[in-house]
């Protein structure tokens, strides 16, 4: 990792894991000279019904575009009120690949993400599908953030003091 800069990429997904990650990177990345941040949103590929519903693909890439850039804002709005350096995108695809491929294409230095998306199975105290499948095939550093139980039900609040494991 470059001393003089530092990229990291956050996935969101509208969790409240996701905007606890954001935090957690402001609050450790943040104030480094040169910290910039990739904001990503994975859109999963469109299903069966989709396609067979809207018979037209760019239609249903708008919508999910929409959809993606609609999770990223209150994320943005961290990042904005912080006045951290940020690019956003929304892609598609399987998002435990999309997410460690989007971090080699920006050339990140570490990902940051949350434990659990918003799809994840009830919370066992394990992590999520998406956020063990990137841990595991990475290669750059992964920190992988939990709200605090305060975070559950109001995703805007800060997460509490030992709400952040990495």
């Amino acid at each position: 990792m470059n001393p003089d800069s530092c990229k990291i990429l956050l996935p969101v997904d509208g969790s409240a894991d996701a905007l606890a990650a954001v935090r957690h990177a402001l609050q450790f990345c943040g104030a480094l000279p040169g910290a910039s941040f990739v904001l990503v949103n994975v859109q999963g590929p469109p299903s069966l019904y989709e396609v067979v519903v809207a018979h037209d693909a760019e239609r249903i890439e708008d919508v999910r575009r929409a959809a993606g850039a609609d999770l990223l804002g209150p994320a943005e709005a961290l990042l904005d009120a912080a006045g951290a350096d940020y690019e956003s995108e929304v892609a598609s695809g399987a998002a435990e690949h999309m997410i460690t491929e989007l971090a080699e294409n920006y050339g990140c230095d570490a990902i940051v993400m949350g434990a659990r998306g918003i799809g994840a199975p009830a919370d066992d105290g394990g992590l999520g599908p998406v956020a063990l499948a990137v841990l595991q095939s990475s290669a750059v550093p992964v920190t992988i953030v939990r709200a605090g139980a305060g975070d559950a039900s109001d995703a805007g609040d800060e997460p509490s003091d030992d709400a952040v494991r990495a």
